[in-house]
């Protein structure tokens, strides 16, 4: 079982790399990046050129590793039984099954995402560690235990906003998506625009860099920031000559809002353009 890439995924050598070396080790593959970089779009990806099934869990700063595994309506049990219901004289009628109990019961070797781990508290991880170490848990309210059936290929992204603890990663194969340099981008785009013309591309990339370069900017737009905005301007048929003028004269972008998205990195751009305009 091996990730060979996809017509529809841009994946380096280094990025197939780690994902094959993550199967051979049966270790969780902890992927990094800057947000938009295809973190998460790499588990569908990956799922898809093996054929195999996808289980998806998006973490919240709200959730809870119990959550992952299952949980016990008590409350509803008390309910339904006050009220004569028959469902309530079986237990297993308010477990609620979390994300890594369907992966250990999936018939064929299924992928879990674990989605933007950081977002989550920092003890999060560290409370997956035995399950995810044996592929295996308890359940207290039946007493029955819960097995991989076929150990899942884990895929766990993180946006880096907070460190993760030292035990849980030394159970990862880590990579760290470097953001894309701008041949690997023209090819990313191609995948998603076949035959877009080249001088478009050149001039939209080369805005698209030089707003990422400004050291002053809160936010650097991303891969599917990007995406968005040439979408956009294929939708508006914005001339090439527009956007050629436009970086010459170092003016805001049209459309500019699918690139810049706070109030302070359009003002920065405004006032770039009036010192531009100004030395000409």
């Amino acid at each position: 079982m091996r990730f060979e890439g996809t017509k529809n995924y841009v994946a380096g050598n280094d990025l197939t790399l780690a994902v094959n070396a993550a199967i051979t080790l049966e270790r969780p593959l902890l992927i990094k990046g800057e947000p938009g970089t295809g973190k998460t779009v790499l588990a569908e990806e990956v799922a898809s050129s093996l054929g195999i099934p996808l289980i998806e869990w998006h973490i919240k700063s709200t959730t809870k590793a119990q959550q992952g595994l299952y949980e016990y309506d008590a409350v509803g049990r008390l309910r339904d039984g006050q009220l004569g219901e028959e469902a309530a004289k079986d237990i297993s009628n308010y477990i609620k099954r979390g994300k890594l109990w369907d992966s250990f019961t999936s018939e064929t070797r299924p992928i879990l995402l674990i989605d933007e781990i950081d977002k989550a508290d920092i003890e999060f991880p560290n409370d997956l560690l035995q399950e995810l170490d044996r592929m295996e848990f308890f359940v207290y309210e039946t007493g029955e235990t819960i097995k991989a059936k076929n150990r899942p290929i884990i895929i766990i992204t993180s946006n880096n906003e907070k460190e993760l603890p030292d035990a849980f990663l030394r159970r990862c194969f880590f990579h760290y998506i470097q953001f894309p340099e701008p041949d690997v981008m023209a090819d990313i785009v191609d995948v998603h625009f076949p035959g877009l013309k080249s001088d478009l591309l050149k001039s939209a990339l080369n805005i698209f860099y030089d707003i990422r370069d400004q050291a002053a900017i809160k936010k650097k737009p991303s891969t599917s920031e990007l995406l968005d905005w040439i979408k956009l301007l294929l939708n508006e048929d914005v001339d090439v000559t527009t956007l050629r003028e436009n970086n010459q004269r170092k003016l805001i972008p049209p459309l500019y809002g699918a690139l810049l998205k706070n109030e302070q990195d359009v003002a920065l751009f405004e006032k770039l353009s009036f010192i531009a305009r100004g030395s000409q």
